[in-house]
């Protein structure tokens, strides 16, 4: 399902061959590679992460990819790049996990040249007569089958709760908005599994 919201995240991104792209949160390189492929030679994407083994590992498999795209270790709070640079940012299944996302929307805000776009794929709230099956879902099976499999439940379980801690659709388009994000929406993936919100700079 991640690798269709992410295809629908590229689709509707407006990105332009030539455009100056950030991916925050990059992690395995997923959105980073999509983006390359839309804005060609001529275009910049950069692959963030505050993690430097997820960075690592999403810079190999873009290597192995064929591609080579600048990358940074950075934090989303405190972001080492001028002000009004980039035409889109992105962050896909990380906003959830920063402690201040406040502060994290307001960086994204000033690195954005006027006009550009922001996306957030993430994590929403699932559509009310799902919710004691999603429930049930995250919490009970999720663990278990991340218990057999991987060897490892608490990574599972921090999901579920981290989910659940993040954002509904509406909480995270005001936030935006006060960010100073205008024209922002959203778009549920999935019965509101996932949501992707749109906001520009003015």
């Amino acid at each position: 399902l991640h690798r269709l919201w992410k295809k629908f995240t590229f689709f509707t991104s407006e990105i332009k061959p030539g455009s100056k792209v950030l991916d925050i949160a990059g992690g395995t390189g997923d959105m980073t590679l999509g983006f390359k492929k839309i804005v060609g030679d001529n275009g910049e994407v950069w692959h963030t992460d505050i993690n430097s083994s997820m960075l690592k590992t999403g810079r190999d498999r873009l290597i192995d990819n064929g591609v080579i795209t600048p990358e940074c270790l950075c934090d989303a709070e405190h972001l080492p790049f001028p002000d009004n640079y980039f035409n889109a940012v992105c962050v896909s299944f990380g906003l959830r996990n920063m402690t201040h996302k406040d502060a994290a929307l307001a960086e994204m805000y000033r690195v954005l040249n006027p006009g550009g776009v922001l996306l957030v794929l993430e994590f929403s709230k699932v559509a009310k007569p799902l919710e004691k099956l999603y429930d049930a879902y995250s919490f009970k099976l999720l663990p278990f089958i991340g218990k057999v499999i991987a060897k490892d439940s608490e990574s599972y379980t921090y999901l579920a709760e981290s989910i659940r801690m993040h954002p509904d659709q509406e909480t995270l388009k005001q936030m935006m908005l006060d960010a100073g994000f205008t024209k922002v929406n959203y778009h549920n993936l999935t019965f509101g599994i996932t949501a992707l919100h749109k906001g520009y700079k003015a």
